[in-house]
């Protein structure tokens, strides 16, 4: 039994396919199966089924174990790399899609020009997927918004940042110099759709002086707040944005913006990773880029 042999069993078991197994290993499909064949020989058990590729019974204990074998194996290798001065290989990232826009690209130059011996990968989806990604290893970690409450994850807090109403000038909002989050009718806002943490915040956020919970009338299916802005501006109504996504308004959209009266309804940031981490560092310096690209980005807002 080896290393490379357990990374093989947790890639299929991950990907559900030898072929995808293979290509996330970087070798050819013939390779990994008879890597896989000799495991099973030496444990004297089938670990998966072919047709369609999923673990047996003892395959998915086997599995589960492997996983924590590969866990403390990368501490270990990571433990004794720290040793280096000068952080070094891949870090794979899950955001959120309400999130990643304003975030990454300034995150990622100025992570490259003081870490360029890593390289990050970066994802751009939905809460849900990023917590099964983070779950299955596929990546390193995720940025969302938290808590999470999900008891296999750990959270490490970012930022927590303010949200605001962007009303069109037609708006009866428009007419306010600040709102309360009983203004806001839901039924008559620009929303994302189903999925996206930011929409189940909003819209709890302006049920919760309302007997009757409403849905929007508004009929538009996207995970773009840049999209919810623009069908605000050109054909009327209010959405909801973060903080974060008013650094790259216009002047004139700026006016638009109607904050919340105290206490402001704001959104918190973390970072989640597997209980049993491993690219500690890596993470860290992740964590101290973030913080501070998202408060020079509020300073110069202001």
């Amino acid at each position: 039994m080896t290393i490379v042999q357990l990374e093989y069993l947790v890639a299929v078991d991950t990907y559900r396919s030898f072929n995808k197994a293979a290509t996330h290993c970087f070798v050819t499909q013939p390779t990994l199966s008879l890597q896989l064949q000799k495991l099973e020989d030496v444990l004297g058990v089938k670990l998966f089924e072919r047709n369609p590729v999923v673990p047996t019974k003892i395959g998915t204990e086997i599995i589960e174990k492997a996983r924590l074998l590969l866990d403390d194996y990368y501490r270990i290798r990571e433990v004794a790399q720290q040793e280096q001065r000068a952080l070094a290989g891949e870090l794979h990232i899950g955001v959120i899609t309400t999130l990643a826009p304003y975030l990454i690209p300034g995150l990622m130059s100025r992570f490259r020009n003081k870490h360029p011996g890593v390289k990050l990968v970066v994802w751009e989806e939905t809460t849900a997927q990023i917590i099964h990604k983070v779950k299955q290893g596929v990546i390193d970690c995720g940025i969302v918004s938290t808590p999470l409450n999900e008891s296999q994850l750990l959270e490490h807090p970012l930022f927590t940042e303010k949200l605001v109403a962007y009303v069109d000038t037609t708006s009866p909002l428009a007419q306010k110099k600040t709102l309360k989050p009983e203004d806001i009718d839901p039924a008559e806002i620009w929303v994302l759709n189903e999925g996206h943490c930011l929409r189940d915040e909003v819209l709890k956020m302006c049920q919760k002086k309302r007997e009757q919970p409403e849905e929007p009338t508004y009929a538009f299916h996207t995970g773009s707040l840049e999209t919810l802005r623009r069908l605000v501006d050109e054909n009327g109504g209010a959405t909801i944005l973060p903080e974060l996504a008013l650094t790259q308004l216009s002047k004139e959209q700026q006016r638009k913006i109607r904050p919340f009266k105290a206490p402001e309804p704001t959104r918190s940031i973390g970072i989640i990773t597997p209980k049993t981490f491993v690219k500690r560092r890596m993470i860290e310096s992740l964590k101290q880029e973030i913080v501070e690209v998202y408060e020079t980005a509020i300073q110069a807002k202001l």
